[in-house]
C-alpha cells in the first residue's frame, strides 16, 4: 500500500471558513444548468422561507475542496494525485447551505484500503457552523491506480 495507513483516523481543519457569496451560489448554479429561482432570486429564496439564496445540493463540494487538499496534497500522505480517479461522492444535508452561511470544515480520513492493485482513500468531510450547527456532510472516495 503506497498510501500511509497511520492517516487513517486524523483530522484535518481549516484555519478560515469558508463563507458563502450570493454570486457563488449562482455562478455554481449556473454552471450546472440548476435553474431553480431558489439558487438565483433573493425574493424567491425568501418567499420559500429562506433567509438568502440557497445553494444546489453539490455546492458543498466548493466549500470541501480545500479542506480536502490539505489531506491529499499532504507529502506524507504518498498520493500520486497524477493517479487518482474520483471514486464516489455522497452528501448529506442536514439544512441547506445558504448564501451568508460562514461553514467551517473538518476533513477526516476513515479509511486506506488496498482494492486490487490500487489504492482507495474515503474522507469524510463535516460542513458545520460557527456554533457547532450541522450542514452537510460529504463523503469521498478517491481511487489511487497501481499503487498496492
Amino acid at each position: 500500500m503506497a498510501l500511509d495507513p497511520s492517516f487513517v483516523g486524523r483530522t484535518f481543519s481549516l484555519d478560515e471558513p469558508y463563507v458563502v457569496g450570493i454570486e457563488k451560489i449562482r455562478e455554481f448554479a449556473s454552471a450546472i444548468g440548476d435553474n431553480n429561482p431558489i439558487s438565483h432570486n433573493t425574493a424567491a429564496a425568501k418567499a420559500a422561507g429562506h433567509d438568502g439564496l440557497v445553494a444546489s445540493p453539490t455546492f458543498a463540494i466548493a466549500a470541501v475542496a480545500r479542506a480536502q487538499d490539505a489531506v491529499i496534497f499532504d507529502p506524507a500522505l504518498g498520493l500520486d494525485f497524477t493517479r487518482v480517479v474520483h471514486g464516489d461522492q455522497k452528501f448529506v444535508h442536514h439544512r441547506p447551505i445558504c448564501s451568508g452561511d460562514v461553514l467551517h470544515c473538518a476533513v477526516t480520513v476513515d479509511a486506506i484500503r488496498a482494492l486490487g492493485s490500487n489504492d482507495v482513500l474515503t474522507l469524510r468531510a463535516e460542513l458545520t457552523l460557527a456554533d457547532g450547527t450541522p450542514v452537510t456532510t460529504a463523503v469521498s472516495s478517491l481511487v489511487v491506480r497501481g499503487t498496492a
